[in-house]
């Protein structure tokens, strides 16, 4: 049985969350930890209930989701895990940052392991099937828990909302298409915890999600 804890970081209120089961081993995804009192306020966590970080996982390489990667690999020693595509999107931050107010941009570790558009990542007892579902970004990755009904689900669908389209590598039909043939497939009752905004469901974001 999975415990999720969400935090809400940096000036655009994205969900960093922390995956534990019983084993205490941890998954730590999309840090969004900009400055030291949210670096401690998750590394106080992880410290408070005894986990074990063991993977660091970014649904996509959009800034506000890897603003904490590098304090992660250096307190814990783990490289982000992604999908190949997402990879220009990481190289291009340093570039853009500044122009966006962020100048303490800390730079994020490149991948040793990049994740397929399908499998599972294991830590623990547990397990998460990817799910790509490109639209937002060039080659997002969605994780979802089949043992627990939850998917963690970045800026693919929000609260009746979808992510936007309109950056580098967005493509507004793809996002459509990939939530229509992917994640609508998913039980109604799968919890949604998005990249940015409360917690969702499958159903209700298919009876009631404007978009569709």
């Amino acid at each position: 049985m999975l415990t999720i804890k969400t935090f809400t970081f940096n000036a655009y209120s994205e969900n960093t969350y922390v995956l534990y089961d019983e084993t205490k081993e941890c998954v730590i995804i999309d840090p969004g930890m900009y400055d030291g009192v949210e670096e401690n306020a998750l590394a106080s966590f992880v410290k408070g209930n005894g986990l074990k970080p063991v993977l660091l996982l970014n649904t996509h390489c959009h800034l506000d989701h890897v603003f904490g990667n590098k304090f992660i690999f250096d307190t814990y020693g783990l490289k982000p895990q992604f999908n190949k595509g997402e990879l220009d999107i990481l190289q291009a931050i340093p570039g853009y940052a500044p122009q966006m107010g962020f100048n303490n941009y800390q730079l994020s570790p490149e991948p040793d392991t990049f994740l397929p558009e399908t499998g599972t990542v294991t830590f623990g007892n547990s397990s998460l099937d990817l799910i790509f579902a490109p639209g937002h970004s060039p080659a997002h990755l969605c994780f979802y828990s089949k043992e627990d009904q939850f998917l963690i689900g970045g800026d693919v669908l929000f609260y009746g909302s979808i992510g936007r389209t309109d950056l580098p590598g967005g493509n507004h039909s793809q996002l459509i298409d990939n939530i229509q043939t992917k994640l609508f497939l998913l039980p109604d009752d799968c919890k949604v915890y998005p990249g940015h905004g409360p917690a969702t469901s499958i159903g209700f974001e298919k009876a009631n999600n404007p978009f569709f």
